[in-house]
């Protein structure tokens, strides 16, 4: 199945669960219509489970309406607000028992569609039905189902004609006038309802509204992640910016706390410190060959500000790094290029680099 499809279903799944959700809340508040000697009386429904198609007191009566009249503003906003139940006359109803195995309970459903033309007086596209499974008699083995049928066209006709007087019906239901029972499951059958007779173009309304918010949703959710994840690129830009000039400006404090302590020094001890803080490539050279065995022999030396690169040839190669260290003049001294066999095929080339911290006083290394 494509991505496409699951995602229809999906949605309609979503859209049908909504669709039971808002009318399970409608149907906590109930008016039941009836029939009775050509008016249609209207019923507030008890709140009690087994009371909902019992024969209500006057009290309970609403209004008893003539097809044909208006109804008044109180009665529609009733049918608004409540789940409307329209309890379809007995002498319309056809009713038929069969008995099938307990096992086949589970069933019942496909049992009696596939049975409903049998069964019926009416085409199976022209009847509604509903059913009661109820205990068999003295047989575990067996359960008995009461069917409760009536003609499409009965139904439709009374919806409309009370959807005319201003009280569209949410549920047909019927009761057997066989069964003595009273209880809200054992003794009636709902006929049709409009969550089951939903429309597609009714679903396919509020999935589409679903489908729009989710996409909304998903669409907001990438939008802010990314603005997210620009905002913080922008913080991290700005944060090493701002360290970068944090350093700068303690370069600066720090040149310039130098500074004004040396202005207040005596000229010559001014003279030794700022000797002393500048790199001098005399100092740079007295302590190469101070730190370079006799053996080595230098072939370039440069020097860029701080940094230092020396090549040349010795004998041991290794043992320069050591005693250019201990010389406190260079730091971080390390080879730049790999050690090669020179010309004389004695000695070796070496590409030395450094970092040069110089100090006046050279002294015995």
């Amino acid at each position: 199945m494509r991505i496409g499809a699951i995602w229809k279903r999906w949605i309609e799944v979503l859209a049908t669960l909504y669709l039971s959700w808002r009318e399970s809340g409608r149907e906590r508040r109930s008016l039941i219509v009836t029939r009775e000697n050509e008016h249609v009386v209207v019923r507030r429904a008890e709140p009690t489970r087994d009371a909902m198609l019992r024969d209500a007191q006057e009290g309970d009566i609403l209004a008893t309406l003539t097809p044909g009249t208006e109804i008044s503003g109180d009665i529609q906003r009733a049918a608004q607000n409540n789940f409307v139940v329209l309890e379809f006359p007995a002498d319309k109803v056809f009713v038929r028992r069969i008995t099938v195995p307990a096992q086949a309970r589970k069933f019942l459903a496909g049992v009696i569609r596939n049975q409903i033309e049998r069964l019926s007086p009416w085409p199976a596209n022209d009847v509604v039905y509903g059913f009661a499974a109820e205990a068999g008699a003295g047989d575990a083995a067996a359960v008995e189902v009461r069917i409760v049928m009536a003609a499409r066209s009965d139904v439709d006709a009374a919806r409309h004609d009370l959807a005319a007087l201003g009280l569209p019906v949410d549920r047909v239901v019927a009761r057997d006038v066989d069964s003595e029972a009273i209880d809200e499951v054992a003794g009636s059958v709902t006929l049709w309802s409009r969550l089951a007779d939903t429309s597609r173009d009714s679903v396919g309304g509020v999935a589409r509204k679903i489908g729009v918010g989710i996409a909304a949703s998903v669409t907001a959710s990438v939008a802010l992640s990314l603005w997210a994840l620009a905002s913080a690129a922008s913080i991290r830009d700005e944060s090493e910016g701002m360290a970068a000039r944090s350093k700068v400006l303690q370069r600066q404090v720090q040149t310039g706390r130098t500074a004004s302590s040396m202005a207040s020094m005596p000229p010559a001890e001014r003279a030794w410190v700022s000797k002393e803080m500048s790199t001098s490539s005399v100092i740079v050279m007295e302590a190469l060959s101070r730190a370079l065995p006799e053996s080595a022999y230098v072939t370039e030396i440069r020097l860029e500000k701080e940094n230092l690169r020396i090549v040349g040839l010795a004998d041991d190669v290794p043992g320069l790094l050591a005693p250019l260290e201990k010389s406190k003049h260079m730091t971080d001294v390390r080879f730049f290029a790999p050690m090669a066999r020179g010309p004389d095929g004695k000695r070796f080339r070496f590409s030395i680099e450094a970092r040069v911290e110089p100090h006046i006083k050279i002294g015995e290394d």
